[in-house]
């Protein structure tokens, strides 16, 4: 990763930080690097991820990590390196990151909170708020709500260092899907073109950003399914999986099928890959988000009808609510340190919400789109019992092709998904020049 890409993003985190602190009456900011969990009545940790905040900064890994903003002096970052023999201890070596800190290296946690001078004025942001507390830090300036509804704000817009690290997350992916499919061709089980992903990806499942799906045939109804089958021989792979690069992530999904599928699911398939491009086509500034997932349902309405799952156009089937149990979910979310990156329904720098409308509960963006925006395109179409089982006998059950479904209803489910940055003009698709 080019310095000059980082020192740029990190005299960016300055300058919003001495906004923010303004806006808020603050003098600094302290943020940690977060606390590990222990599960209950257990001896062992969960995988520990660092809190967004303290990885919006900086990259580096590990819990009780302090970074202290203090406007305009340079951010003054502590780091916890323990003398342990239990665990690898890796030296920090020369990062490209660390010339843009004031750098101190202490044995404990307790001795890096008495290595920092902390103000009256200071906010803390972290999961350890009773130690700011014990350290001198008011309770109004822990977790301040206002301040950090800016601070998510401010995530919401990424600097090319940031689109640089999701890039190559979804470079990392690619060659994951890549080899997934391979095993798949193969007719390997969800086991094994799980572990053809992470041998490609060169990483292990705790360094995944979510839990991958790898789904076989039925399991792809399951938007979350998380199982790992070892049965052999599936016609349909629907593998939604991902990877991280400097703590940024890549989401991508693909459905791909083999010989023996079922002719009408294949042609849906292809018909949600084209739709899904048209969707992308239509980002760029300007456009509400919700107008993309109007626009998602309407195509997916004419492909059920074209099918002859609907026996109604498109625009029809999204007024009478027919669209909506073969498409649950929403249209995509913005994406960066987190799969489900925050403000997606933030009003303004200053907080608020917008909701999703109440027919779509499940959108996860209600913002305008603008530029450096990063977000997901995932368009959807599923054959899910619990939601088509109220239609069955409803006022419009003729409107469905029962015999059709049923046939269909053993392929599972269809999701093909993108990753774009927003640009002046319009968009780029990151995953598209790698899958």
């Amino acid at each position: 990763m080019p310095q000059t890409a980082y020192a740029e993003h990190v005299r960016e985190r300055r300058r919003k930080a001495e906004e923010a602190l303004a806006a808020e009456s603050f003098d600094a900011l302290l943020i940690s690097s977060g606390e590990p969990f222990r599960y209950f009545a257990d001896d062992q940790d969960a995988p520990f991820r660092s809190t967004p905040h303290f990885a919006h900064w900086t990259p580096l890994a590990g819990p009780h990590h302090l970074l202290l903003v203090r406007p305009p002096e340079r951010p003054r970052l502590v780091r916890v390196a323990p003398e342990d023999y239990w665990y690898e201890q890796a030296p920090l070596g020369d990062p490209f990151w660390v010339a843009q800190f004031d750098l101190t290296e202490v044995r404990s946690e307790a001795e890096a909170w008495k290595a920092l001078r902390l103000g009256t004025r200071t906010a803390y942001v972290g999961d350890a708020p009773e130690k700011a507390r014990a350290a001198g830090i008011g309770a109004a300036a822990l977790n301040p709500a206002a301040l950090v509804a800016r601070l998510d704000w401010d995530r919401s817009y990424k600097t090319p260092y940031e689109v640089a690290c999701i890039e190559r997350a979804e470079e990392t992916a690619a060659r994951g899907h890549r080899a997934a499919r391979t095993a798949f061709d193969a007719g390997g089980s969800e086991l094994e073109i799980h572990q053809a992903y992470m041998s490609a990806a060169g990483c292990v499942d705790k360094e995944l950003p979510y839990e991958s799906i790898v789904a076989l045939d039925e399991k792809g109804a399951t938007l979350h399914y998380v199982g790992k089958r070892n049965e052999h021989g599936g016609r349909v792979l629907l593998i939604d999986s991902g990877a991280r690069h400097n703590g940024y992530c890549s989401d991508i999904t693909r459905t791909w099928t083999r010989p023996g599928c079922d002719a009408v699911f294949r042609e849906l398939v292809q018909g949600v890959d084209d739709l899904q491009r048209a969707l992308c086509a239509d980002v760029r500034p300007g456009v509400p988000y919700p107008d993309v997932h109007a626009r998602a349902h309407g195509l997916i309405g004419d492909l059920l009808h074209a099918s002859g799952l609907l026996r109604v156009d498109g625009e029809e089937a999204v007024e009478l609510g027919l669209t909506r149990p073969f498409f649950p979910h929403g249209v995509g979310h913005f994406l960066g340190l987190q799969v489900h990156d925050v403000a997606g329904h933030q009003s303004s720098a200053s907080g608020g919400k917008e909701s999703p409308p109440p027919d779509h509960p499940f959108l996860r963006t209600t913002r305008r789109i603008e530029e450096r925006q990063v977000f997901t395109i995932e368009p959807g179409l599923y054959f899910i019992e619990m939601l088509l089982r109220e239609h069955r006998a409803g006022p419009r059950a003729e409107l469905f092709d029962w015999a059709l479904v049923e046939r269909l209803k053993a392929c599972g489910g269809i999701r093909i998904e993108d990753n774009v940055v927003v640009t002046a003009s319009g968009h780029r698709n990151l995953t598209r020049p790698y899958i």
